[in-house]
């Protein structure tokens, strides 16, 4: 089961400084993440969200791939990867992958303008060397679906106070 953490954060240059650090943590298999999201709340308050994987491009360059094998089967390779590239352009935007993003927006909009906010989908952790790791960062705690003994350390380790991981059931 996944859990989805979304932390506040004064800046966006800070909230991606923790995004990297998780992901740092992800390649030492300390975490596994699903998906880490900030979304931006600029000064006429508008959301932009800035997303792992753009599926967008993704789709392009997988549908021109294959639109350029298909037309040279059909002796067209470039009216096949035009064709490709655009329907994998569209395929990719109709694709959401992790978190909503409609979702995200709305929740996003409760931040101040100028501030954003990490959205994280968690698969699995260890969560003692996580919250070392978080240690000190700062932010602020607006939505998980986290027990609240657990959200508690997490707060407790984002503002630097000895943060005590929940043992696991016995």
């Amino acid at each position: 089961m996944s859990d989805l953490i979304v932390i506040a954060f004064p800046t966006e240059a800070k909230a991606e400084e923790v995004r990297q650090k998780l992901l740092a943590m992800q390649k030492e298999y300390l975490i596994e993440l699903g998906d880490a999201v900030i979304a931006v709340k600029d000064s006429k308050g508008s959301v932009k969200l800035n997303q792992l994987i753009n599926t967008t491009a993704a789709g392009a360059v997988s549908g021109a791939f294959w639109g350029s094998l298909i037309g040279l089967i059909f002796l067209m390779p470039l009216v096949g990867a035009a064709l490709g590239a655009a329907s994998g352009t569209l395929g990719g935007y109709l694709t959401d992958v992790g978190i909503d993003d409609k979702w995200m927006k709305e929740t996003a909009a409760a931040v101040q303008p100028g501030t954003a906010a990490l959205f994280v989908l968690v698969r699995k952790v260890t969560a003692d060397k996580v919250l070392e790791g978080l240690k000190g960062e700062g932010g602020k705690v607006l939505k998980t679906s986290l027990d609240h003994t657990k959200e508690a350390a997490l707060q407790a380790a984002l503002a630097g106070a000895q943060a005590v991981a929940p043992s696991p059931p016995s």
